[in-house]
């Protein structure tokens, strides 16, 4: 594969244009090495205004509304299409500005791909019903688009968060604002080329970086928008929350979590290994429905640690420009502050009586890494068991019945995921119907996809993406009652 060489300077996209940013640039580091790789433009409140005019305009026009939703839905397919055809710069981009390892990168930017084919197929599949009342009326539901989507994206999958709102929003006829992350937002630069080539006129896609405190507040308080979409922190999606109902308008959050995987004594050992893989250590860790806690029966406790530790200490870590091969490599966390958050809950844990079985420490070498982490002897009460570490650190706790097992895969603020190993089919229906999570995994951390919904209960948020269920975010019922005669 070729070098890839990025731009110097990336601008914002409103209107139709590139453009530059109100606030000062942003420096973009490369967490695979530390040192700066490029600068961004940096949006204001006044570049907010702008955006968000473009868009209300683009939709008030009614040129998306008004399409027919075949022709909406291939132009959204064409999205998907233009990344599947850039997919090697793209990578190389997203590594570089990310630090996951290249693999992992064309992965991302494959599972965005997706989203643009999905909800670009289900564009013609959205349709209202008639309600009976009787031979002196005909009543029935239409679904009409919300107007302008803000949405603001995570930096830990900065493609696929953007593919997986964006792509439901043009396909149900809305007009999209989206805030990309400061740390990595630099592909972004490829959706809006990718926007321009499928045929979405000005407007209808508008992309801006800033700083949250500055562009991502401006955004979700702006009074007209009609719609906020964020992932990211439970401070920051309260913070977004109030401010958009200020304005009366809805949101989707989701807020992270700390999510538990019970193993049953009976369970496979191997594919629970395979399991705790991609569960943990994919992404570093950086991911909001990582099993970051494994509640294990005692009687295997012994052989899972010490199966686990074998698996973590086979990761390769290093820059991950570096590991274009799928394999046994994981890359840097994204900046040294996320590196050093996760370090020191570690160290903490270990202060509070938890055994670090592996792991815990930054490799000496420049870049943003920690190394594969797995903490044994954590008590429920512990930090590491109930705050999120958004790294690769798995926490272990035993349990000896079911329903304590249960009892502490609830026993926290988030809700987002579960899940739980066991051969025992009726075992894991019981479990599955008591975990209060949004989504439940059985015999398979990750088993879905871009058509099943996700979306959390407590702390994690309140919304579903993914799967039809999303498109309704993105939508009016309107009810319309004819008298006859």
């Amino acid at each position: 594969m070729p070098t890839f060489e990025p731009q110097s300077y990336y601008q914002n996209y409103v209107d139709g244009q590139f453009v530059d940013g109100g606030a000062d640039r942003i420096v973009v580091d490369n967490p695979g090495t530390g040192a700066p790789l490029a600068e961004q433009a940096s949006a204001n409140a006044a570049d907010i205004d702008a955006a968000v005019a473009a868009a209300r305009r683009c939709h008030e026009s009614g040129v998306l509304s008004a399409m027919r939703p075949v022709e909406r839905g291939r132009m959204v397919r064409a999205i998907g299409d233009y990344l599947l055809a850039n997919i090697d710069d793209i990578a190389q981009l997203l590594t570089l500005e990310a630090g996951k390892p290249l693999w992992e990168s064309v992965v991302e930017i494959e599972g965005a791909a997706r989203y643009f084919e999905y909800y670009g197929n289900q564009a013609e599949t959205l349709e209202g019903r008639s309600i009976p009342l009787g031979k002196d009326y005909y009543d029935f539901t239409t679904y009409e688009p919300r107007g302008v989507s803000a949405q603001i994206i995570p930096w830990n999958y900065p493609l696929e968060m953007t593919a997986r709102g964006m792509a439901a929003a043009l396909a149900t006829g809305n007009t999209v604002v989206i805030k990309s992350p400061e740390l990595d937002p630099l592909t972004h630069l490829y959706i809006a080329r990718a926007a321009e080539a499928a045929g979405f006129p000005p407007g209808a896609v508008n992309i801006l970086c800033g700083v949250g405190s500055e562009a991502g507040a401006a955004l979700s308080a702006h009074p007209d928008i009609d719609q906020v979409v964020f992932t990211g922190s439970v401070p920051t999606g309260v913070a977004i929350a109030t401010a958009a109902a200020q304005n009366v308008v809805p949101c989707v959050l989701e807020l992270g979590g700390k999510s538990a995987a019970i193993v049953c004594a009976d369970a496979d050992l191997d594919n629970l290994i395979d399991s705790v893989r991609w569960g943990i250590y994919f992404n570093a860790g950086q991911v909001c429905s990582a099993m970051s806690r494994l509640i294990v029966h005692e009687s295997i406790a012994g052989e899972v640690r010490e199966r686990i530790v074998a698996l973590a200490e086979s990761l390769s870590v290093g820059p991950g420009i570096d590991r274009p091969e799928f394999g046994a490599n994981m890359g840097a966390m994204i900046s040294k502050g996320q590196r050093d958050r996760a370090a020191g809950m570690v160290a903490r844990a270990r202060e509070a009586g938890a055994d670090i079985a592996t792991g815990g420490v930054a490799p000496d070498e420049a870049g943003f890494f920690l190394a594969p982490t797995v903490i044994a002897g954590v008590t429920r009460d512990m930090e590491i068991a109930r705050s999120e570490v958004f790294g690769p650190v798995l926490s272990m706790l035993t349990y000896k019945e079911e329903s304590e097992a249960i009892a502490i895969a609830n026993d926290s603020d988030y809700g987002l995921v579960g899940g739980v190993f066991t051969r025992d089919i009726d075992g894991a229906m019981r479990v599955a119907q008591r975990i209060r999570t949004g989504q439940v995994f059985v015999n398979e951390w990750y088993a879905g996809g871009v058509e099943t919904p996700f979306g959390g209960y407590k702390k994690s948020g309140y919304g579903r993406e993914k799967g039809r269920e999303a498109l309704m975010n993105y939508v009016q019922t309107k009810n319309i009652g004819i008298r006859i005669g």
